[in-house]
């Protein structure tokens, strides 16, 4: 089971890329505290703890994909998070997908990621 969610935003994705990969960026977009590493093989925790993970890999502008988990989760269980930034004419789309999360959780974490990331970063960006 996969969450695929495919987000436009009217910005570049330089800045899309820094707002998902600079604790200040985050934190200024969210509202909320974020540590993150921006080196492959980092770490980050975000919304005061309650997500954490590792980057597996990062391309500047391009992709990000984290071993990605909730706080709630049973320990050592991560998802597999990939983010695929791309330019369309004047906008970046996001395309978003999450796999091997906990049975059950796919509701939940569709709803959280509008909720906690597309609609602040929508805001942000205007």
């Amino acid at each position: 089971m996969a969450i695929k969610q495919s987000i436009t935003f009217n910005t570049t994705p330089e800045r899309v890329y820094k707002a998902l990969i600079s604790s200040a960026e985050f934190g200024n977009v969210t509202g909320a505290p974020a540590e993150i590493s921006a080196d492959e093989g980092g770490a980050f925790s975000c919304f005061g703890g309650q997500i954490t993970g590792r980057h597996i890999e990062l391309l500047p502008n391009k992709r990000i994909v984290q071993a990605w988990r909730a706080s709630p989760w049973s320990d050592g269980i991560y998802s597999i998070v990939k983010f695929d930034i791309s330019q369309s004419s004047s906008s970046t789309i996001v395309e978003l997908e999450q796999a091997g999360f906990p049975e059950g959780g796919e509701e939940h974490l569709e709803g959280g990621w509008y909720k906690m990331y597309w609609e602040p970063l929508k805001a942000h960006f205007g």
